[in-house]
């Protein structure tokens, strides 16, 4: 490695600031101008093959197709995460300033009109399980929104950002449908306008609750959580395990995903102790024992999928960093894994300019530089690596 993790944050988060914080995004493809303007945009179908023709090309054709670049609520809450970690290592005005400065954009970005604060994306983004309007509010941006929130009011002893993450809360408890719910188990729905059963994104509904019960007292809260994760746990596979979903094709697994579910189900144990350690402690050591084994080559290689070594995907890398350092308390190794993964990522993602490429296939790069996918997860991941590190 020719050059630092400290360098290549420094000189990632200067390219990221120098764009604004606005980029393209691995889904944005409906914000074609030129697609919007055919009767296609009208059909799930064709959304459905547009947005995979947009990602999948190795060449970057959204400025022909007319997609604007822009900011990205999920990416501007990890940006604030990192600025956060950022500060707390160096503790400088300017470091806190940058973080507030983030904060606040990220505040400017919720979408109003539900039972609290919540975020979406900045993009029409069609599933194959249902189709959501740029604007429409989602559990994922909403959940690492409320992270950022939290983590600030701790870091700064901020009162109105403990307000606004406690107000998610609301967009939760009332504007999120309850997928599955009995008397021990819940699932909730990644949006307001769906019935999946999508695990990671139901325990980020779950974490919330619980990071923010814990900081307001409110017990409640980590109730229900428990019930989330009761409700994800139980179908955790044999092997460890745990696929995307409940639903036949939703039965593949990868890094990332399954870095949240270890995250999230860690941090509601962190914030609901007691009786749950001795419930879920079994299932996040499994869980994280196959992840590790499964998901990592001698050098690094963050693999996307537990049977398949391309592509390798910035996000899986950057995710992967945040989730060994989340987990370090149950694997001494997770810290040096780590830095050999940041160390992979740096000799074999990052481009000449300082940002890092979308993923590596077999035969080819692509090297489209997402502002989300990509830059906003290595800083993130990068940012945390050096607060742990204390450099």
């Amino acid at each position: 490695m020719n050059i630092s993790i400290e360098q290549a944050f420094n000189d990632l988060f200067q390219w990221c600031r120098a764009r604004d914080f606005a980029g393209h995004d691995p889904f944005d493809a409906l914000n074609s101008r030129i697609f919007q303007a055919t009767p296609f945009a009208r059909s799930e179908t064709a959304r459905l093959v547009w947005t995979q023709i947009i990602k999948r090309s190795p060449l970057n054709l959204r400025s022909l197709a007319g997609v604007p670049a822009e900011k990205n609520a999920k990416g501007i809450a990890l940006f604030a995460l990192a600025a956060l970690a950022n500060c707390r290592r160096l503790k400088t005005i300017e470091a806190e300033s940058e973080a507030r400065d983030l904060l606040e954009e990220l505040i400017s970005l919720q979408i109003s009109g539900y039972s609290g604060a919540a975020w979406g994306y900045n993009f029409d983004w069609q599933s194959r399980h249902f189709f959501a309007a740029r604007g429409t509010p989602m559990i994922v941006p909403t959940a690492f929104a409320a992270r950022a929130l939290f983590q600030a009011a701790d870091t700064f002893r901020d009162e109105r950002c403990l307000e606004i993450a406690r107000s998610s809360c609301e967009f939760i408890l009332y504007d999120l449908k309850r997928t599955v719910e009995t008397k021990d188990e819940v699932c909730f729905s990644y949006s307001p306008i769906d019935h999946t059963c999508v695990f990671n994104a139901s325990l980020l509904a779950a974490e919330t609750l619980a990071s923010v019960g814990a900081l307001t007292g409110e017990n409640d809260f980590c109730e229900l959580a428990v019930r989330a994760a009761r409700y994800v746990v139980k179908r955790q596979r044999s092997d460890g395990a745990w696929v995307y979903g409940a639903a036949a094709n939703q039965a593949w697994v990868d890094n990332f995903h399954t870095g949240y579910v270890l995250q999230s189900l860690s941090r509601i144990m962190n914030s609901c102790p007691g009786a749950q350690a001795r419930e879920f402690g079994d299932a996040l050591e499994r869980g994280y024992k196959f992840w590790r084994e499964r998901f990592f080559l001698a050098d690094g290689w963050p693999k996307y999928y537990d049977d398949a070594l391309y592509p390798a995907d910035i996000h899986s890398a950057a995710a992967a960093i945040v989730t060994l350092l989340e987990l370090r308390p149950l694997d001494n190794e997770a810290l040096p894994l780590a830095e050999k993964t940041a160390v992979w990522v740096l000799n074999n993602m990052r481009d000449s300019e300082g940002c890092f490429y979308y993923q590596r296939k077999r035969f080819y790069t692509v090297r489209t530089p997402f502002m989300r996918w990509s830059q906003a997860w290595t800083t993130y991941a990068l940012a945390r690596l050096l607060e742990e590190r204390g450099l």
